[in-house]
């Protein structure tokens, strides 16, 4: 893919006097080629798109929508390779990782197209003589999809997936970043045979699209995947046409280790889940509450196991952890540890940017962090593990629910009181007890507080496309 074009009523649209954005390799900082931007009428086009095809679609059986995608489920699959080639060189994940990225796109496809011949009423009880009560389940209407660029494939897919089960249609504005990967799903979605409208996907101007999407009075839902202040942002247009919001935002993942914990265990599988997409994921363990008895050999654990993570190209066999997603992000992380070496922390493993081509940082482990330093308050959002010790329960709660993110947490301990314990005080949206396996396609995924509301995955995500009408019927007037 060299210059990527835009989707609109089922047509591909580029040139034409349309701007161009660079694409770049973050492995190499090599261009790829150009993004074509969507001007203000290519993105009322899609509106008019996605609201012309909604009455068709909803009217489409549930067996036949579900049918549509399980056909993209198998597509996703039959080029797992492809799909992870092109995630490694866009987003810098290594290729394994990439690759599975792939399969797992193509399960929540198949999920989703289950749900789509799970979406029940219910006839109720009536208290009412010769009536029939019952609530109906149907699609909200057009809805309006922003995805950020770490999870390039999983969630387009998801967002598309889950409307698409419900009923309805979509435009979706993937990241600019990494849009090659989201032009091969549409593409798929286009050869399986989605009708035109159904789908429509617009790069460009983020806070033009917004605007025109969640001002034109088509769109019924929004579905944003992004930071907090974005997320927020998106909120208050959405509020002005009173458009029902899935938001799933920043997190600051608290990760406890007691001292009854298995120590080595849990440090090797941290130091290999922080390494991910060079932890530049929401749900990413970022503060480390070490109990004061283990913090020394806990310590010692990750450290050696962090620098045990190779980084480098992620296309080469052995690669564990690639590079930042673009020199913004690499000048993110170099100030966050320049200003936790400033407030007294000590760099125990990393520290540093690797002196190479590309935007690699060294997976990094800052010991003894004080509260002032800003990476105990601010998402990272890359390759930093933070460390503190603790003494008792009551400390470390405070200090995990201390922050106004509540996506994902991480307790480790030997004890089931006391992980009974956590998982009732922990104020998050998601928990992982001695392991880190908190997504799949068949589990809710979202947060609380400022980590923002609603769930995607599981039949909450479809149900989040949903909406109740309630009907009376009088019977016996035949």
């Amino acid at each position: 893919m060299s210059n990527l074009g835009i989707y609109v009523a089922g047509q591909w649209r580029q040139g034409g006097g349309r701007e161009l954005l660079d694409r770049l390799n973050p492995s190499t900082d090599e261009r790829l080629g150009g993004l074509t931007v969507a001007t203000e009428q290519d993105v009322l086009d899609a509106l008019d798109a996605a609201q012309a095809a909604f009455a068709p679609w909803r009217a489409t059986p549930a067996v036949e929508r579900a049918a549509l995608l399980h056909k993209v489920g198998a597509a996703i699959r039959a080029r797992a390779e492809e799909f992870g080639h092109l995630i490694a060189t866009e987003l810098g994940n290594v290729l394994p990782a990439a690759t599975f990225e792939a399969m797992v796109a193509a399960d929540v496809m198949d999920w989703s197209a289950g749900e789509a011949r799970r979406i029940y009423g219910r006839v109720i009880p009536s208290r009412f003589a010769a009536t029939r009560l019952f609530a109906l389940k149907e699609p909200i209407g057009p809805v309006f999809a922003a995805c950020p660029w770490n999870m390039p494939l999983i969630f387009p897919a998801r967002k598309i997936a889950e409307a698409l089960a419900a009923g309805c249609t979509v435009v979706i504005k993937p990241a600019e970043e990494t849009p090659a990967t989201a032009v091969l799903l549409m593409q798929l979605l286009h050869e399986v045979g989605v009708p035109p409208g159904v789908v429509n996907m617009v790069f460009g101007d983020p806070d033009m699209i917004s605007r025109r999407a969640l001002g034109s009075g088509v769109i019924r839902k929004l579905s944003f995947t992004g930071s907090v202040p974005v997320g927020k942002h998106l909120a208050r247009l959405a509020a002005d046409h009173l458009v029902k919001c899935t938001l799933e935002l920043g997190g600051h993942a608290p990760t406890i280790i007691f001292d009854d914990a298995d120590v080595k265990a849990a440090a090797a599988l941290l130091a290999e889940r922080k390494a991910r997409v060079a932890g530049q994921v929401c749900n990413s363990p970022t503060r480390f509450y070490v109990q004061e008895g283990s913090y020394p050999q806990f310590r010692q654990a990750l450290a050696d196991a962090m620098a045990s993570i190779r980084v480098g190209d992620p296309l080469e066999a052995g690669t564990q952890m690639g590079p930042m997603v673009n020199a913004r992000r690499l000048s993110t992380i170099e100030a966050f540890v320049a200003d936790a070496q400033a407030q007294g922390a000590r760099v125990t493993s990393g520290g540093k940017r690797l002196v190479r081509p590309g935007q690699f940082h060294a997976l990094t482990l800052l010991d003894e962090v004080p509260d002032s330093a800003r990476v105990m308050s601010e998402e990272p959002f890359g390759a930093i593990a933070a460390m503190q010790s603790f003494r008792t329960k009551d400390e470390v709660v405070a200090k995990a629910n201390g922050l106004p993110y509540g996506l994902a947490a991480y307790v480790f301990s030997r004890s089931r009181t006391t992980l009974h314990e956590m998982t009732e005080r922990l104020e998050v949206g998601l928990l992982g007890l001695n392991g880190c396996n908190i997504a799949a396609a068949e589990t809710p995924f979202g947060g609380v507080k400022e980590s923002g509301y609603g769930s995607e995955g599981g039949s909450e995500g479809v149900e989040g496309f949903l909406t109740t009408k309630f009907v009376s019927e009088a019977v016996g007037l035949d």
